[in-house]
């Protein structure tokens, strides 16, 4: 969002896949000089994309750790209400009227399937959302 209100893009946070290539570039080389600097970061959102792996070496990749969280069709019908309920517990949302049960659905259907082709790792939440990483 930074980048969207200092003008220095013109896409907005609707422009996923373009907001991924503009920002991934400079999101790795951030990671890397954490990495160097032996310091720790938290990376969270939708903009790495699932072929991440690609623009590390070893030295990089044995110093990261990743998960994608993925919920499945039945927990998302089962806890809808719930997801709904929370939905500002992370950041607030200003409008959240795009977050769809079906939408939604879709949306974690496509991230399992990047993650397996990718071989990325990933946390399947089915019944619960409780998580011991």
């Amino acid at each position: 969002m930074a980048l969207i209100r200092s003008k220095n893009t013109k896409l907005t946070s609707e422009n996923d896949e373009q907001l991924t290539s503009y920002l991934w570039p400079i999101i790795k080389e951030m990671i890397k000089t954490v990495i160097e600097n032996k310091q720790n970061l938290i990376i969270e959102g939708g903009y790495i994309p699932f072929d991440w792996k690609k623009d590390f070496t070893e030295k990089y990749l044995k110093e990261i750790t990743y998960y994608c969280l993925v919920m499945t069709a039945k927990y998302i019908k089962e806890h809808f209400l719930e997801i709904k309920k929370y939905a500002n517990i992370i950041e607030e949302r200003v409008d959240d009227s795009n977050c769809i049960l079906g939408s939604l659905i879709e949306e974690n259907e496509y991230n399992l399937r990047m993650c397996k082709n990718y071989n990325c790792k990933y946390i399947l939440i089915d019944d619960s959302y409780k998580i011991n990483i």
